[in-house]
């Protein structure tokens, strides 16, 4: 496979790469900023696509890798943090907090470490597809990797299935927001 072309998507293909994930950056000709449209690209169920989901929990940013088969509870994100409230960011706060579009937050690579959330729904896939920087990249890992690329907090954060206690757990607020 080629180097990607867009300097952002090649810089995290390196980073990519530098934390020792197996999958490489797929650049999408037609880009895409949706779940749907991602999905459809890649031939796969939209449950198996990553969405970087950014939220501002009282200034800090919180990042939730939730399936797109559904959508994010912010009551229920709430809850798991222990805060009142957790808000959709704007496009701004997402950029600050990450350098990167919506429609294009890779899991990782930010100007500074962000809480994370991921969607218990992706255990699902034996491959989900995350961003890759920009809406147009992506890259193919597995749940686990995803975990552990992020040190993220495995946690049911939507309207998917109920689950047994012991497939989620109660994320540390101190690890994930304030």
């Amino acid at each position: 496979m080629s180097r990607p072309t867009h300097p952002r998507v090649a810089a995290f293909a390196d980073l990519l790469a530098g934390a020792g994930a197996v999958g490489r950056v797929h650049e999408l000709p037609s880009g895409a900023h949706t779940a749907a449209e991602a999905a459809a690209a890649l031939g796969v169920p939209v449950g198996a696509i990553a969405n970087s989901l950014v939220f501002d929990v009282g200034g800090a940013p919180l990042l939730v890798l939730t399936s797109g088969a559904h959508r994010v509870d912010v009551g229920k994100v709430a809850a798991l943090l222990g805060v009142l409230r957790v808000d959709r960011a704007s496009a701004d706060f997402v950029r600050a907090h990450t350098g990167q579009p919506i429609g294009g937050v890779a899991p990782l690579g930010h100007p500074a470490p962000i809480g994370t959330l991921v969607d218990v729904e992706l255990a699902r896939h034996e491959r989900v597809w995350a961003a890759a920087g920009h809406p147009s990249a992506v890259f193919p890992t597995s749940y686990d990797e995803l975990l552990r690329l992020t040190a993220g907090t495995a946690a049911e954060v939507g309207d998917g299935p109920a689950r047994t206690a012991s497939t989620t757990t109660t994320p540390d607020p101190a690890a994930v927001g304030p």
